[in-house]
């Protein structure tokens, strides 16, 4: 699995409403991102500025991203080491400041992994594994800012039994 992987996708603009870019409010930031065989994402900007809030954003799609790196690596690293996961819920949240320019950057992004697991056991190595997760998580290492992680591990709520 070592070596160079490629992806390519389309970004259609949408938001053509009959003058173009004549003016800053006369289109819409709508767009389509197009991946051959899968669903298309409807995207726009923040509403910020002026994007449909319906839409996802990019800003939101890198969040997403990095949390779904994260999620993939630790599972793997799971199954590797025997930690039975039964379910993996991440609120995760980033920071995105404005320049004085115009323009922009993320200062940070916090994932919040809760993660179930099979046995009690299994909670203490389970949590060290976010560590070399985030150590092999592709976006993560292609980001010039923090991630952090503040997971919270459990095991599954177990009913109690009537005699």
């Amino acid at each position: 699995m070592k070596g160079q992987h490629h992806y390519a996708l389309t970004v259609q603009w949408t938001g053509n409403k009959g003058q173009g870019t004549k003016t800053y409010t006369a289109y819409d930031r709508s767009h389509t991102i197009q991946v051959p065989n899968k669903v298309d994402i409807l995207g726009s900007s923040d509403p910020a500025f002026r994007g449909d809030p319906t839409r996802h954003n990019p800003e939101e799609l890198l969040v997403s991203s990095l949390s779904t790196c994260h999620m993939l690596w630790f599972l793997h690293l799971c199954a590797q080491n025997g930690i039975i996961v039964t379910d993996y819920v991440d609120q995760a949240t980033g920071t995105m400041v404005e320049t004085p320019d115009g323009g922009g950057h993320f200062s940070e992004v916090t994932l919040r992994p809760t993660v179930t697991v099979a046995e009690e056991s299994m909670i203490d190595r389970a949590n060290e594994l976010h560590a070399q997760a985030n150590k092999l998580c592709f976006i993560a290492n292609s980001c010039n800012f923090p991630v952090h992680h503040q997971p919270n591990c459990r095991t599954e709520a177990v009913e109690p039994s009537i005699n």
